[in-house]
């Protein structure tokens, strides 16, 4: 039977993954792998929170807590605002798309740079809306062009701050000139999932001074930094009003048991942060190093990712990396055909990217 498929669904381009490591080994007839592909923490989550899961498994016959009082207490407290501003997702794609579904009706607008995170298009075309592409300028999000593309139909505006897959920041400044250009009913959805890794102290933090601004609506990872990708969750700190919105249509079990306990469980270990944090920036400032004494090209980056033109077709590159079991990701569906994007790992990890890469060159010279 054909199904008759919504015009803005059928227009959906789906989200690509990164492949299983199982699928991976199959594929290329490899036994190890080196993943940098998917800027997640090598060095895994805390003993602490191991320790929680381990000790919270008992009780998984039961319902997680439906508003997981203590997590958001625990977020509330660390960033000085009330429970009632915190609202929790299976990931920060889950609030995206409950933002998307409450304040997008057919045919309003939301802005996004371009490209960028593809769960922004995806759920403002679910959301039956309309979403307004602004091309970078450079490899900075163009946030003259956005304000410039404010329409009567303007519901919602997406920035992500450090920018993925680039690694550029907005300023504090530069953000405070384009929030005063955005109508006082359009939302400003704030991305900050790599946050927690920026040396420059001009960014503009969302949080360091929170909730001064209504339209302003932070979302926030543990994926990143925390180490917790696989338990998916994240939270999104906004004015009560727009919390209470959200809360009203999210599944009441969005965010399960063992991700609320992980997620306050890392949240009280300040030490492997401030480690995980310091092993990233030491693994980029290698990256670096050696990617330019190959007389290649690093972008600077305040993510604990890089982009990184090989000067060629970066598909290609790719491919011979997973052939000696090192896993990037190439940018050529982003538009920079010839860049790849690596996140800093550990050091052997970081040792086996550059030495892969020069041998891949070489063999391309």
């Amino acid at each position: 039977m054909k199904f008759k498929t919504s015009r803005s669904i059928a227009g959906i381009k789906p989200y690509e993954a990164g492949k299983p490591l199982t699928e991976l080994f199959r594929e290329y007839n490899i036994h190890s792998t080196v993943k940098l592909a998917s800027n997640e923490n090598p060095l895994g989550f805390s003993t602490t929170v191991h320790a929680a899961v381990l000790k919270s498994l008992s009780g998984m016959n039961r319902y997680p807590e439906p508003a997981a009082h203590d997590l958001c207490c625990a977020l509330a407290q660390k960033y000085r605002v009330e429970p009632e501003n915190i609202v929790l997702g299976n990931g920060s794609d889950d609030l995206i798309a409950l933002l998307a579904h409450a304040f997008l009706d057919p045919g309003d607008e939301a802005l996004m740079p371009l490209p960028s995170f593809l769960m922004y298009e995806i759920s403002v075309k679910t959301a039956k809306g309309v979403p307004v592409m602004v091309p970078l300028d450079g490899f900075d999000t163009n946030l003259c062009a956005i304000a410039q593309n404010i329409s009567p139909h303007t519901r919602m505006v997406f920035v992500t701050n450090p920018f993925n897959p680039t690694g550029s920041i907005i300023s504090r400044d530069a953000f405070q000139e384009f929030a005063a250009k955005i109508p006082s009913d359009v939302l400003i959805v704030v991305d900050e999932a790599y946050m927690e890794f920026v040396r420059n102290p001009d960014v503009f933090n969302s949080l360091e001074k929170p909730l001064q601004d209504p339209r302003i609506v932070t979302l926030r990872t543990f994926s990143k930094a925390y180490g917790l990708a696989g338990f998916r969750i994240g939270y999104g700190i906004m004015d009560k009003e727009a919390a209470r919105i959200l809360n009203r249509i999210r599944q009441p079990f969005n965010v399960n048991g063992l991700a609320q306990t992980a997620a306050k469980a890392a949240l009280a270990d300040q030490v492997f942060l401030e480690h995980s944090i310091d092993v990233i920036h030491q693994g980029v400032d290698f990256l670096t190093a050696e990617l330019s004494a190959m007389g290649l090209k690093p972008l600077p980056t305040q993510a604990n990712f890089l982009m990184v033109d090989v000067k060629t077709d970066a598909t290609e590159i790719f491919h011979k990396l997973l052939g000696q079991g090192v896993i990037v990701r190439s940018m050529k569906s982003y538009g920079f055909d010839s860049f790849l994007r690596v996140n800093a790992g550990i050091f052997s990890e970081n040792q086996a990217f550059i030495t892969a890469l020069k041998n891949v060159l070489k063999s391309d010279a």
